[in-house]
């Protein structure tokens, strides 16, 4: 512990009126009912980039949170993550405008083949010149499921066997298919791309099958920069295998402390090294001039969060119906479907009983992870313990009331910790990948379980042109 580095921020959001505190849409200054312009985006994205964070992480969820009363009627009512729309849609207009800011995509591949999946993010790839990230999730709503005409999700460990076989087939296609220098764009020889130099890629795998070339050509970093966000058993293991970057929760320092250490020592298992992957925890931060100031617009902000509609998405995120429990009810450890490790924290994690009124409110307890409430000085003082004490690289920063909370972020805080020396100043220059792990390059690392799939041929991106085509 108390490793001090430089920390790393994301932007948390989602295309949807209400992200992680049901009820801030109705807030009189919040902008997400704007969810669906290109407007909304375009302006959040250049705050972000203008405070010089790593990136945009953008959730995403398939199906409606209808566990609560049985019934998806709260969701509906209170836009508990419904309506939302396809986040991928959303980054070209948003790279357009910064030049630096990374994207990280929630995409969950228990609905996706891996031959159109690769392309898409491979297209994202080459439109943001390698800022782009894939949250890689398996989904845990039923309702996405029947949706999608399955009578329900596949079993919790499952998931993880699935994504296994998905993300081989994927790593196939994008290190695999394409050598460095298979496109030549030469007009005078009037040969587009050498057909020597791509490999048809045949994947049999129990879950998914692939038997064509891939149909994009190798963008900057072939491999999108791979997020995951499981802590469960069998999700830590399958995150300390794959992932670069991992978003975890923990509302206290020594439960999120104990996470990290799992997942770094998971990590090493796998022949890798622990600080190979980068660990943001999510965030709350409301920040004002002075404290009371602060404490003043956690009041206003706490009028506006429903009870139902949080306790409506809590339910989705764990699997037990909080409708059948009073408010000063302790929640009890159920084994469920859905995401494993947040029911852990609240039970068999917690030093304390989480009672259910609890989980409903904007606080501490509430937020499930980091809660920090204070001028400049208190947020950057409460940060860097977290970091010191948990040993986590960053933060992703939970959407409260935009824009206005991301601005007091960007024109408050991050002054201050650029002051106290633990903040860039500047951006970096190259890919997503190479900005969180200066000096790497563009593609995966060789030790990450992607890279043996690599061609002996592919060992640079194919941006070549030659002379013909200038």
């Amino acid at each position: 512990m108390g490793r001090r580095r430089e920390l790393r921020f994301n932007a948390f959001n989602m295309t949807a009126p209400s992200h992680n505190w049901a009820g801030l849409w109705s807030h009189p200054r919040d902008a997400s009912i704007d969810y669906n312009t290109l407007d909304y985006w375009v302006d959040y994205a250049r705050t972000a980039e203008r405070g010089l964070l790593d990136g945009i992480f953008l959730a995403d969820v398939f199906g409606v949170y209808d566990v609560y009363g049985a019934s998806p009627d709260t969701a509906i009512s209170q836009a508990v993550q419904l309506p939302n729309a396809e986040p991928t849609l959303l980054v070209s207009a948003m790279a357009l405008v910064t030049k630096h800011l990374g994207f990280g995509i929630t995409s969950n591949l228990t609905f996706e083949h891996p031959y159109q999946f690769a392309r898409r993010f491979s297209t994202l790839d080459h439109l943001t010149q390698g800022r782009i990230g894939w949250n890689i999730v398996t989904g845990y709503l039923d309702s996405g499921a029947r949706g999608m005409g399955h009578a329900g999700g596949r079993a919790h460990d499952d998931r993880y066997d699935a994504a296994e076989d998905f993300l081989a087939a994927a790593y196939k296609l994008w290190e695999e298919s394409w050598e460095r220098d298979a496109v030549r764009r030469d007009r005078t020889a009037r040969v587009f791309t050498d057909p020597a130099k791509i490999h048809r890629i045949r994947h049999n795998g129990p879950y998914y099958r692939v038997d064509g070339i891939h149909l994009a050509e190798p963008s900057p970093q072939r491999t999108p920069l791979l997020y995951q966000a499981g802590t469960s058993r069998r999700g830590r293991a399958f995150a300390a295998k794959h992932a670069e970057a991992i978003f975890l929760n923990g509302q206290t320092k020594p439960i999120l402390a104990r996470a990290v250490r799992e997942i770094r020592n998971a990590a090493k298992d796998f022949g890798r090294d622990p600080y190979d992957i980068r660990l943001f925890a999510g965030a709350t931060v409301i920040v004002g001039r002075t404290r009371a100031e602060a404490n003043d617009i956690l009041e206003d902000y706490a009028r506006h969060v429903d009870v139902a509609g949080q306790l409506a998405l809590l339910s989705g995120w764990t699997g037990i119906d909080f409708s059948t429990y009073r408010p000063d009810q302790p929640i009890r450890y159920v084994e469920s479907n859905a995401i494993q490790s947040m029911v852990e924290n609240f039970t068999v994690r917690s030093d304390r009983p989480v009672k259910v009124g609890d989980l409903a409110s904007l606080s501490r307890t509430g937020a499930r992870s980091p809660f920090v409430v204070g001028s400049p000085q208190d947020v950057a003082d409460e940060l860097i313990a977290w970091a010191d004490e948990t040993d986590v690289d960053g933060f992703n920063l939970f959407r409260l009331v935009v824009p206005e909370s991301l601005n007091a972020f960007v024109d408050l805080v991050v002054p201050e910790l650029q002051s106290r020396g633990v903040y860039k100043t500047a951006y970096r220059e190259g890919t997503l990948r190479e900005k969180l792990f200066p000096g790497r390059g563009p593609l995966l690392h060789p030790t990450h379980p992607g890279a043996s799939y690599r061609h002996p041929g592919a060992l640079a991106t194919s941006a070549i042109r030659t002379d013909a085509a200038e």
